[in-house]
């Protein structure tokens, strides 16, 4: 018999609407810090409503990208976004051929040790990344691959979760 419980309804609803804004303040207050200038978000407290410095804040963002400050010298904005679009393209493109190609040998071909070898890429799902970050530059460094495409994009492409993904 299925009861119609509206105070469970409602409470669950509450609790996923106040984990909603608890996950979204976080995006909503970048934004705002975004709208005012500098000296406006060094004051105490820090100002919850978007200011007036939104068109002009952006459009310098545009124009310049990052300064001197920043360490990395000056990099446009459109510079920075061709590197994320590059890097995306080529690392969603390589995880998927890689991970398509092993699982497709995991399911159709009959060699031994084919269950050990899934068992092995299923495991690595259990590795975090921090476990890998020094090892995986270390290599990149060791085929003096730094501050390169190839570089970035190589280590990124085997993935366990695809190749899972794919099997199923």
């Amino acid at each position: 018999m299925v009861q119609n419980r509206r105070w469970l309804t409602l409470l669950t609803h509450s609790v996923l609407v106040l984990g909603v804004l608890v996950i979204a303040f976080p995006i909503y207050l970048a934004f705002v810090a975004s709208t005012h200038t500098l000296n406006d978000l060094v004051q105490s407290p820090m100002p919850l409503w978007p200011g007036g410095e939104l068109a002009a804040n952006y459009s310098k963002m545009i124009a310049s990208g990052l300064g001197e400050a920043s360490g990395f010298g000056r990099v446009s904005a459109g510079r920075m976004m061709l590197n994320s679009l590059i890097m995306a393209i080529g690392i969603a493109v390589g995880k998927i051929a890689i991970s398509i190609i092993a699982a497709y040998a995991i399911v159709y071909f009959r060699f031994p040790f084919r269950m050990t070898a899934f068992w092995l890429i299923f495991f690595t799902l259990m590795l975090p990344v921090e476990v890998r970050i020094m090892p995986t530059y270390q290599v990149v460094a060791a085929l003096n691959m730094l501050d390169s495409y190839w570089g970035l994009t190589i280590p990124l492409i085997a993935s366990a979760t695809a190749t899972f993904m794919f099997r199923q």
